[in-house]
């Protein structure tokens, strides 16, 4: 019987995300917006939540050149940071976009994908924008006379303090460090997780078109989890989570996880001051071996 309790909670807590008949990697959490463009930033899929972000439904955006949607200056800014990107596999964001006149801003992150431009947008925050990067230096600088086991305890330490999440973990190979609140401790979790998720319980929203030979979402930020992560996160009582790879010249070295109790909307800023944490703590790692 008590087997058969504890198998009913996780079900309640942990909520099939995947909607019917349709793959996990073709579903978007519901606090973010997608458009997939063609190289010539004709809109090729979007989420079917955009009308919330762009006022247009999305079946009215397919074939249709991104400019019929958005302020000409949104648009112009925009490919200014795609052209910096242009042959780059990495992310890049822009903070505070207006794209309609009609809706609030937001932060935009966007990369190349089989010769695709995927757009992600989130709500801009109210406030603190540019807190979090600010940061990063001073938390960084406080590891500069730490070496071995104290070097990555440090370093998780300053990482929860960056994020203010309840635990986070840091894994370097066969080593890990926790630093946590009490009563959570972050466990070992899967390291191929979206890089944020917002709300393990929340339901996704579906691309659109959907076809059978439809690309899977897997660069996206916010993609949807699959039902086997989002299980393993209610198993550790986790509703929002952010996963940063830790590398160091196109190395990976470990990975870097921030856990929290609560859903919090995705920030586009933390995730890019994480990033920027990985980037500089690689560094220190790499002094720290050559010792």
């Amino acid at each position: 019987m008590a087997a058969q309790d504890a198998d009913t909670i996780h079900s309640e807590v942990a909520p099939d995300m995947t909607r019917a008949g349709e793959p996990a990697q073709l579903q978007l959490q519901p606090s973010a917006f997608l458009i997939e463009l063609s190289l010539d930033w004709i809109v090729q899929r979007a989420s079917e939540n955009i009308h919330q972000l762009l006022g247009e439904s999305h079946v009215t955006l397919i074939e249709e050149p991104l400019g019929n949607f958005v302020q000409a200056q949104a648009l112009h800014d925009l490919r200014n940071h795609f052209s910096r990107l242009s042959g780059s596999t990495g992310v890049s964001k822009a903070y505070r976009v207006r794209l309609t006149a009609d809706h609030p801003r937001c932060d935009i992150a966007f990369q190349l994908s089989d010769n695709r431009v995927l757009i992600e947008a989130v709500p801009s925050p109210d406030r603190g924008l540019g807190e979090s990067l600010g940061a990063v230096g001073g938390l960084i600088d406080g590891l500069a006379d730490l070496s071995g086991d104290a070097l990555l305890e440090g370093a998780a330490r300053r990482l929860r303090a960056l994020t203010g999440c309840d635990g986070c973990r840091i894994t370097l190979g066969e080593r890990s460090a926790n630093s946590d609140r009490s009563g959570f401790s972050l466990g070992e979790l899967a390291r191929d997780l979206p890089a944020i998720i917002a709300d393990a319980q929340a339901a996704p929203v579906g691309i659109f078109p959907r076809k059978s030979s439809d690309r899977p979402l897997s660069p996206a930020l916010l993609k949807a989890p699959a039902a086997e992560a989002l299980q393993a996160l209610a198993d550790q009582d986790i509703r929002s989570l952010m996963t940063v790879p830790l590398c160091i010249r196109d190395n990976t070295l470990g990975v870097m996880q921030c856990g929290w109790r609560n859903a919090r909307k995705p920030n586009f800023e933390l995730h890019g001051a994480v990033e920027l944490f990985g980037q500089m703590f690689a560094l220190r790692l790499e002094i720290d071996r050559l010792r």
